[in-house]
């Protein structure tokens, strides 16, 4: 197994060149921050901020479930609606961690960070599906759109969703339950 490399060009790679290794481990990095240094005082915020995040995390959760990667273009269920459903998770799940954790100041971090890592994910990743899915593609990228849901042309065919497809897309149940303990904790503090 090779070890990670910790010097600082590697890292300066990582971050500013081969974004999608940092994304994951930054978003995290900043969720498990606001989870650890909130304070809410407000319990009403933190409702809606904690009904929010769910609703990011349910998102995902439908979302993986679809998901067979680099294999089959999915377009059922939450891909039916956008084409990149778990940015839009992840979106919801930032949102409803800064409101139940009212901090205010890590707006400015957010935004940067969804501004910086986001826009060219979702350009790589429709360039790496339209060369794998060709007309497929042009058809699904011509109904559906990336973030903003679309009523969709065609069924959800919700029944298509798996548990086990969202384990193996990204262990995206074991996600979802330490994205719930966050919002416990921060939960903890104010009601």
């Amino acid at each position: 197994m090779d070890k990670p490399n910790l010097n600082p060009k590697s890292l300066a790679n990582s971050l500013f060149v081969k974004r999608h290794k940092a994304r994951q481990a930054l978003g995290i990095l900043l969720l498990v921050l606001i989870a650890v240094v909130s304070e809410p005082t407000l319990p009403g915020l933190y409702i809606a901020g904690a009904v929010i995040g769910s609703a990011g995390i349910v998102f995902r959760l439908w979302a993986a479930g679809y998901l067979k990667k680099d294999k089959e273009l999915a377009q059922d269920g939450p891909y039916a609606l956008v084409r990149h459903p778990l940015y839009v998770g992840n979106a919801l799940i930032f949102i409803g961690y800064l409101a139940a954790g009212q901090l205010l100041w890590m707006l400015p971090v957010a935004i940067l960070f969804a501004a910086f890592y986001y826009p060219p994910a979702i350009r790589q990743e429709d360039a790496k599906l339209r060369k794998l899915f060709g007309e497929q593609w042009d058809r699904w990228y011509a109904e559906t759109w990336a973030l903003l849901p679309k009523w969709p042309t065609r069924p959800l065919n919700i029944t298509h969703w798996s548990f086990n497809q969202s384990l193996r897309a990204n262990g995206e149940p074991v996600i979802a339950a330490a994205l719930v303990l966050g919002l416990v904790v921060m939960g903890m503090r104010v009601l």
